[in-house]
């Protein structure tokens, strides 16, 4: 049971705001939005997804840039209305097409229509995306995003996928009268990575996701087909009791669950799922990986004192994928000494699309880089100087370095999705490629 609903932008403007039960006092949005903007507590720089103040418990997400808020007195599962929060916004996104404060201010109308059918006094109803269509009248206004990527992402030979293509909404009519029957396939992988300072894997997890959007009419029943050689369970044994054909997989995952609508029943035979996609974006497969994979990353570090107050760190980046992929919006981040107050930096000749900031107010350095092709290698110098004050080893107060980055068309575990069929004949399918990779870094993390 939550009390209100609410999603503010990055500045803090109330943008939605729904209170269901009148139970907590007015101005929350500002008192939230002061709280996370200044959190300085447990030494923590951000503010967690859940905290209490004052009696009032805020519970929040942050989607593209917006956060979602939920408040409540009472005594709630938190992971309940986490979920709730990304569903709620999931389902904003599937009748908008786009999510951003554009989108949510033109279509006000339609977005207070869908919080009243969702959440009825703060007690939920349905987060179906299928169900509120009966209940759902308002069209969606259209809003172009100007962030949209999609087009260098869907590519096979000479065809290029349509840039509004995936941003669509479900019920909005099509304004040449014709509807395309279409649906997207998405395999995003989180990884999770930690080097010894000699540069060995001491940890590796991958966190996986296919997910689905779509378009089609009536329903109709598909296959989605996987790697022949894929074995769920450690020792060619599944949860679910299936044998792998060749005993042991290429692809092994130590465990997966999938969406309510998907059907195991020719899985064990020739690993395909059958499945009656629900409308809009849905989760059909999660699964987890531990066992030992190539990393796209080697990072080394190196520090060198030069002086009585100063010292040297050299930070390395490889890129072990194949030149034909290219990684995106890369951050290397290195906690510094305490005492360091100056950082200078040098970066290689002819760097271009690369950014150096030493934030004082936490010690950190930070390294940023627009794009990384595979098989090249990236270095940063940065010069340290350190306060008078008494310190002592200066490799062991810095690091470990961290690293977020996205690389599309390229996943680490090789699970593949090698074919989608639908049960329904239709002359206006869409022949363009359907699938998009993406490998986006969890805890990207090399020990000094």
């Amino acid at each position: 049971m939550i009390s209100q609903f609410f999603v503010l932008s990055q500045r803090g403007d109330n943008i939605v705001f729904r209170d269901y039960r009148g139970e907590i006092q007015k101005g929350s949005t500002e008192i939230f939005f002061r709280k996370v903007k200044f959190w300085k507590e447990d030494g923590q720089e951000e503010a967690p997804p859940v905290f209490n103040l004052d009696g009032v418990n805020y519970f929040h997400v942050k989607v593209v840039g917006l956060f979602f808020v939920a408040t409540t007195r009472v005594n709630v599962s938190p992971s309940l209305v986490l979920e709730l929060l990304q569903r709620i916004a999931r389902v904003i996104k599937d009748y908008l097409g786009i999510l951003n404060e554009e989108s949510l201010r033109k279509n006000f109308v339609l977005v207070y229509e869908l919080l009243d059918e969702v959440i009825d006094f703060g007690y939920v109803q349905t987060t179906s995306t299928e169900m509120l269509k009966s209940y759902v009248f308002n069209e969606p206004i259209v809003v172009e995003d100007a962030r949209l990527q999609y087009s260098a992402l869907f590519m096979q030979g000479t065809k290029r996928m349509p840039g509004t293509a995936v941003t669509k909404s479900v019920v909005a009519n099509d304004p040449t009268g014709r509807r395309r029957e279409e649906i997207f396939v998405d395999l995003i992988e989180k990884i999770s990575i930690t080097f010894s300072s000699s540069g060995y894997i001491l940890t590796s997890e991958i966190d996986g996701t296919i997910q689905m959007k779509s378009y089609l009419t009536g329903n109709p029943e598909i296959r989605l087909a996987l790697n022949d050689d894929l074995t769920i369970g450690r020792g060619g044994r599944s949860v679910f009791d299936y044998r792998s054909s060749s005993g042991t997989g290429a692809v092994i995952l130590d465990d997966c669950n999938f969406h309510e609508s998907v059907h195991l029943d020719s899985f064990e035979m020739d690993k395909t799922l059958s499945l009656v996609p629900p409308d809009g974006e849905f989760t059909v497969m999660n699964y987890r990986l531990t066992q030992e994979f190539k990393p796209p990353f080697r990072v080394n570090t190196l520090i060198e004192e030069t002086g009585a107050l100063k010292a040297e760190v050299i930070i390395k980046v490889r890129a072990e994928f194949s030149s034909s992929i290219t990684a995106n919006t890369i951050m290397v981040q290195m906690p510094l000494p305490k005492y360091t107050t100056r950082a200078s930096f040098e970066l290689e000749p002819g760097a271009i699309g690369q950014t150096t900031n030493f934030k004082e107010a936490n010690r950190r350095l930070e390294w940023g880089l627009k794009k990384i092709v595979g098989g090249s290698e990236h270095t940063l110098r940065a010069k340290l100087t350190f306060s008078p004050e008494s310190h002592g080893n200066i490799t062991k107060e810095s690091g470990p370095v961290s690293m977020t980055f996205t690389i599309p068309m390229y996943n680490a575990s090789r699970l593949q999705v090698k074919y989608l069929q639908i049960a329904k004949k239709s002359g206006t399918s869409n022949p363009y490629r359907w699938v998009r990779y993406v490998t986006q870094a969890n805890s990207y993390v090399a020990r000094i």
